[in-house]
């Protein structure tokens, strides 16, 4: 597996090496250790740009997931033909969006980073949440995750998906 991290910001001061445990942690847990996946650290202007060309979107977000695999059901795991399949796809992260919003929820930046990465890796997954539903079924996964990581790690992480569909 392969996890390539870029930050392509400046605004926030961002330890990588943090990213990539909690990242490589999750992936562990979600079976999915094999896989490539990139995370691209991006800026709000960044983030509104990609927002806006692909979303119609014309806000800053937390992240934008870009499947490798196409149409999942939600919670699927990608079932690769070939070796160059084993691909995830890329998560952008709006750095700056997710230290503004910690800031402002009184919330440990790296928290934060880490839940709403398991957010992008869960859309990755196929799960989304247009809908109670789907959104019921996300929040289910990313919270049964997110308990692991906490035994694992020491950690008292929680999901961000409140009612957001």
């Amino acid at each position: 597996m392969a996890l390539l991290i870029r930050n392509l910001q400046r605004v926030v001061p961002l330890r990588r090496a943090r990213l990539r445990r909690d990242c490589q942690t999750l992936l562990q847990i979600l079976g999915l250790a094999h896989f490539d996946l990139g995370l691209i650290c991006v800026d709000d202007q960044r983030i509104q740009a990609l927002n806006r060309l692909y979303r119609r979107q014309e806000t800053a977000t937390d992240v934008l997931s870009f499947p490798f695999h196409q149409n999942l059901s939600a919670g699927d795991i990608p079932k690769p033909l070939h070796q160059d399949e084993y691909n995830l796809g890329d998560i952008f992260l709006g750095v700056e969006y997710i230290y503004r919003q910690s800031q402002e929820h009184r919330q440990d930046f790296y928290s934060v980073l880490t839940v709403t990465t398991l957010h992008g890796i869960c859309h990755l997954l196929g799960y989304r949440h247009n809908t109670e539903t789907e959104w019921k079924q996300m929040f289910q996964r990313e919270s049964k995750t997110l308990q692991l990581f906490n035994r694992l790690t020491g950690a008292s992480l929680q999901p961000l998906t409140q009612n957001n569909f």
